[in-house]
């Protein structure tokens, strides 16, 4: 088998666009999906029957479908059931946003429940509302705790941006695919896209030890 690895060279300015598009997806659907999770998190940890069980269909209608299947629904089905077609990268973001938005309302509603309700009781014996011992002494307890979970759903979903070749997002692996489709060099194409995608995932998780370790709780 004879292998030319100079061509991961020629063609990384294509390579390094498509990382730039998997960033970009990543970056914006879990922005919107840490406050579609929190929202829920909090719908199913404080809020009465019709928003606990509201959250909590909306969780497990996404929890049991794959992601692949959401964004083909989002891109095919949409347009035919409620005629509004939307874009191919409109489609992965909000794909995103709705997926993770589940999980992390799982991971929210878990670090909540996991403070001592004694906490909350002593806030609320002192005379604060329970907005300002949700904020004030609930809320960062949680959030320290909530940090390793999060950050391993950050690195799920930036891998599952790959799934959205099948609606030709041009991120890093459609990217990845067109070139090899070029010049059949899969060997060296395919190495590089998986040595980028470890290069994107350990910068996140260092980033978010570093964050574990300045807010670990002694």
């Amino acid at each position: 088998m004879n292998t030319d690895w100079s061509v991961i060279a020629t063609f990384m300015p294509q390579l390094l666009n498509g990382a730039k598009m998997t960033l970009f997806i990543t970056l914006v659907g879990l922005s919107g999906g840490m406050v579609v999770g929190a929202i829920a998190g909090l719908m199913r940890t404080y809020g009465n029957w019709l928003l606990n069980y509201t959250a909590m269909i909306y969780i497990e209608v996404i929890r049991g479908t794959p992601i692949v299947v959401q964004v083909m629904f989002l891109y095919f089905a949409l347009p035919v059931l409620a005629s509004i077609r939307i874009d191919p990268l409109t489609a992965a973001m909000i794909a995103i946003i709705v997926n993770a938005g589940a999980y992390i309302a799982e991971i929210v509603r878990g670090s909540l429940q996991s403070i001592s309700r004694g906490l909350a009781e002593a806030g609320l014996a002192l005379g604060l509302p329970r907005w300002k011992v949700l904020v004030h002494i609930v809320g960062p307890l949680a959030f320290r705790r909530l940090i390793p979970p999060l950050g391993n759903q950050f690195i799920i979903s930036l891998k599952d941006t790959s799934l959205f070749i099948v609606i030709g997002v041009s991120e890093l692996t459609r990217t990845g695919q067109e070139i090899m489709a070029a010049n059949f060099r899969a060997v060296e194409i395919w190495s590089a896209i998986a040595v980028m995608y470890l290069i994107m995932t350990g910068s996140l998780t260092l980033m978010l030890r570093y964050i574990e370790r300045r807010m670990k709780i002694l």
